[in-house]
């Protein structure tokens, strides 16, 4: 720890504030750059310090999965008092596990949406504080950004990519073409996958997240026993929906005999479940397949990220079917899937080699499409 670095930081900034005017003397940080990231999106209270090397000095999440599992999802009100309660002394933590001071740093990342707007108030806030006392930039990161950047995150991977991003909020196919830009191939028309799996896990009895609860059971199932629909599969587009998927497991539960069902039965429909979900990704990716190609010519990488991307079922299908497409597979590790802040720190650090910072008045924003450009998608569930 010491002032030189921070000395450093206060050039690079200079410069970049150069650039912002329109003038030439900008140079990109180095790569010694240290970003301090905060998520508080959602029901996760996160705080991490990334190198711009890659190394995660520290990474610091704590869940509220106990908080929530009563009511069977997210309750913003509570999610927003936990990250308040709790979001300080996650900080310090992640400070002091990284052996740094706040001097050292070279910029303060924090989701600023999409999200729940109370939670990303409360981390966006405490990071304009921190950038404010110490002198340090301001980067207001994207959620989605933060994700689709993330096998960036210690490992080489070149732009272009296509990206399958699904989370309990989100479901689309991107095509990731640099820091800050991407298009939009397809998004969900209703549920996000993973409100999918959370709400299929619901109906069968089986606990909050549904995610795992539904990859645990089918283990034990058998995939072929019940015939559940493939939602848009077939059609042209990368567009998703799941309702009727959800809608079908509802009247499978009905016509079983006795209630609730027995755990044979649950078995058997998450593996049918999941089978499904599996059908569905694999068509509307020959679709953004092609797509991708047709921009960028054959080869390249499809990246899988997002809570759902942790389901190593689902990854093993992608797998075979990326191939297929002429495709090679990258996702995350498990841990960098699910909402954390090593990825918020990541994105920071992206963003600042390209000069992007943000004022201290910058607004959180519960909706915040990737692809400004793309056209709204038709259903209430559509969340960007």
């Amino acid at each position: 720890m010491g002032d030189s670095h921070g000395a450093n930081a206060t050039l690079q900034w200079s410069l970049i504030a150069h650039r912002r005017a329109g003038r030439e003397t900008w140079q990109a940080p180095p790569i010694a750059v240290l970003v301090l990231g905060i998520e508080t999106s959602c029901d996760e209270t996160a705080a991490a310090v990334v190198e711009g090397s890659g190394r995660v000095r520290s990474n610091i999440v704590l869940s509220q999965l106990d908080e929530h599992r009563p009511y069977g999802g997210v309750v913003p009100e509570i999610a927003a008092r936990g990250h308040v309660l709790h979001l300080d002394r996650l900080i310090i933590r992640a400070m002091a596990e990284a052996s740094l001071d706040f001097a050292d740093l070279d910029g303060v990342a924090a989701t600023a949406g999409p999200g729940l707007i109370g939670g990303l108030m409360v981390g966006l806030t405490t990071a304009k504080a921190i950038a404010a006392v110490h002198e340090l930039p301001l980067i207001a990161v994207n959620h989605l950004e933060a994700h689709a950047l993330t096998p960036r995150l210690g490992q080489s991977l070149a732009f272009p990519y296509l990206l399958l991003l699904i989370s309990g909020g989100h479901c689309q196919f991107l095509m990731v073409e640099d820091v800050g830009a991407y298009r939009r191939l397809g998004t969900t028309l209703d549920d996000a996958l993973g409100e999918a799996f959370d709400k299929a896990a619901r109906m069968m009895g089986l606990p909050y997240p549904g995610g795992p609860a539904i990859e645990d059971a089918a283990r034990s199932g058998d995939a072929d026993r019940f015939d559940l629909p493939r939602p848009m599969a077939g059609r042209p587009g990368c567009d998703f929906s799941f309702s009727g998927l959800k809608t079908a497991v509802r009247k499978t539960i009905t016509d079983l005999p006795g209630s609730p069902p027995r755990a044979r039965d649950v078995a058997d429909l998450c593996a049918s479940f999941q089978a499904a979900v599996a059908d569905v990704l694999e068509d509307r990716l020959g679709h953004a397949a092609a797509a991708f190609h047709g921009a960028h010519g054959r080869g390249g990488a499809l990246v899988v990220a997002g809570g759902v991307a942790a389901n190593r079922y689902l990854r093993q299908r992608l797998a075979a079917s990326a191939a297929r497409f002429d495709l090679g597979l990258v996702a995350p590790a498990p841990a960098l899937c699910t909402d954390n802040a090593a990825i918020v720190a990541w994105a920071g650090v992206e963003r600042l080699r390209h000069g992007f910072t943000d004022p201290l008045d910058v607004a959180a924003r519960p909706r915040w499409p990737l692809d400004p450009e793309a056209k709204p998608a038709i259903g209430a569930g559509v969340k960007a």
